[in-house]
């Protein structure tokens, strides 16, 4: 997939930072690429200053890019609302990483945007490992669609999803998610300290076992979760002992499934 030819991120901290690595990873123009960050970090400035990118340039100095990225803080998008239209021409595509801000309250605010993509981003994005679910709206034309794909893949995975209510159940399963795995090697490594291991092995032990089991499923893509787990389990064994806990009526799967509905709910009264 091609780089634009010209985009402006607003916003690089963490995840917006990581976002810029992997598009010059991928081949972005760096002399067509301004950065909007009102604190630079020193590995921003190294990055930028490598590549050639515009930090912070004068106000009315940027041309309309083809590509505006929106990764600041949800809270700050109506301070920054006439700056951010001034950038913003009439072809110009915005893409949203901001949590909580729906399709709506972008174009609400700035008078001056048309296309716009929301999208979830997660964590891993940060080692290039994340998962992105997007949605469009109905200005946003299919050689639009393509480049944020383009942009959104290169911190990770990404997919279209089919209308935008259905970036809150994206924001409980893969926004939060991170946040539910890490929990889980929590509970494993203090259930081993339980079963008598040490502490710092017991989360040798559970940390290892997340990393190997996640690549595991990454590598094969086409043998589903369900029958890796069946792989593992003997019957009769100590893994289908352990599952006839988590698999019980009140074991993991309702518990999961109540988790993510408060999630969900959650992310919808936040984007009101």
């Amino acid at each position: 997939m091609s780089m634009p030819a010209s985009i402006a991120l607003v916003g690089a901290g963490k995840m917006g930072g990581a976002m810029l690595q992997g598009w010059f990873g991928l081949g972005l123009d760096g002399k067509a690429t301004t950065v909007i960050d009102p604190y630079p970090s020193a590995d921003l400035k190294d990055l930028c200053g490598r590549h050639g990118a515009r930090i912070n340039p004068p106000a009315g100095s940027i041309a309309p890019p083809e590509v505006l990225v929106l990764a600041i803080k949800p809270q700050t998008l109506e301070a920054a609302a006439p700056e951010i239209a001034a950038m913003v021409g009439p072809g110009t595509l915005i893409v949203s990483i901001m949590a909580g801000k729906t399709i709506d309250n972008i174009t609400s605010r700035i008078a001056t945007a048309s296309a716009v993509v929301r999208a979830m981003p997660n964590t891993p994005a940060a080692v290039g490992r994340g998962i992105t679910g997007a949605a469009a709206n109905a200005a946003v034309t299919p050689a639009q669609r393509e480049t944020a794909a383009a942009l959104l893949s290169a911190i990770g995975r990404f997919e279209w999803v089919a209308n935008e209510s259905l970036i809150d159940a994206v924001t409980a399963v893969s926004g939060s998610g991170p946040a539910y795995v890490f929990y889980l090697v929590e509970c494993m490594t203090k259930a081993g300290v339980a079963a008598g291991l040490p502490a710092d092995l017991a989360e040798r032990l559970a940390r290892a076992t997340v990393e190997g089991s996640g690549e595991l499923m990454f590598r094969d893509p086409g043998v589903s979760p369900e029958q890796l787990r069946k792989n593992v389990t003997s019957p009769g064994g100590t893994t289908a002992a352990a599952l006839d806990v988590l698999m019980a009526a009140d074991g993991l799967a309702p518990l999961m499934e109540r988790a993510i509905a408060a999630a969900n709910r959650r992310a919808g009264e936040l984007s009101g």
